[in-house]
């Protein structure tokens, strides 16, 4: 299967009241256990990279070729979306160039201004050479790539005039943060996803979707929530695996090399692809 931009499958998807499955890699055994999980399921997924994870695997150019490789030597027939995920302008525009099917411009830090402007010409690229665009409003909650947010709800005059420049989706601030979810944790804010849903037509996206309880995930998909961005409980399912595998004896391997690291990793890998496959049945992707 090539891979797509994936916007027929998120107007489906707003269209359908359900959601596709956002999920970053961090390297070959993060992506083969997300793309096991998207063709176990029959459902389209898409691989994101975020700026610090796609440094670490030695830069965009590289990620990209991996999942393209791996999802020839895997097999793959689902469709596949190779994502940027909160890109500064710089990064979006190093990925459009790469050749990404879909990047996020991550703006909200900046003057709405500035984020504006500078959303337009991303989306301008980007559409030239059939790229979707993710853009964002409205601070989410938590530090992604060195960016930390209040978690702020969007506005919503000024999500309408995001939308206006021609963005395939919408990240909008809702009471979601990154990483882990404190006790006191308010919710999230149904309130203004309705407000949104309303006067926008844009799929709308939720950040931060590890650790909000399933209901309310079901529930911001049925209220237009179009795409789900899953991180934090793969790392936390990959981080366990991994612990009690060593925890109980078995990275010593004393009758062949004493250590395979193939070994190692393989518990890990199976932990994020069973993570991804719940996470995509909570979001109702139907299959292909």
């Amino acid at each position: 299967m090539v891979l797509t931009n994936g916007n027929e499958i998120f107007n489906n998807a707003r269209k359908g009241k359900y959601a596709v499955g956002a999920f970053n890699i961090n390297d070959l055994e993060w992506t083969r256990g997300i793309l096991a999980a998207a063709q176990e399921t029959q459902t389209p997924i898409l691989v994101q990279t975020s700026m610090g994870a796609a440094k670490y695997m030695g830069g965009y150019e590289l990620c990209l070729h991996l999942v393209q490789d791996t999802i020839k030597s895997m097999g793959i027939t689902v469709p596949v979306v190779m994502h940027l995920d909160h890109g500064n302008y710089e990064a979006a525009k190093e990925c459009i160039e790469v050749g990404y099917n879909s990047v996020m411009f991550d703006g909200h830090d900046l003057p709405f201004d500035e984020n504006l402007e500078k959303t337009k010409e991303i989306v301008k690229l980007a559409h030239a050479k059939g790229i979707s665009v993710e853009a964002e409003v409205g601070s989410i909650g938590g530090t992604e790539d060195g960016i930390t947010g209040a978690g702020e709800l969007a506005d919503v005059e000024e999500a309408k005039t995001l939308a206006a420049t021609g963005v395939d989706y919408l990240a909008v601030g809702i009471g979601n943060i990154h990483g882990v979810y404190p006790e006191n944790w308010q919710g999230l804010s149904f309130d203004r996803l309705k407000e949104l849903a309303d006067v926008i037509d844009t799929p709308l996206v939720l950040h931060g979707g590890s650790g909000i309880p399933k209901e309310q995930i079901i529930k911001a998909i049925s209220m237009g929530i179009s795409k789900v961005n899953v991180n934090t409980e793969l790392q936390l399912a990959f981080a366990k695996a991994t612990r009690e595998y060593i925890e109980a004896g078995h990275d010593q391997d004393v009758d062949a090399k004493g250590y395979d690291p193939r070994k190692l990793l393989a518990p890990g890998t199976k932990a994020i692809t069973d993570t991804t496959i719940e996470r995509i049945k909570w979001f109702g992707t139907p299959s292909i």
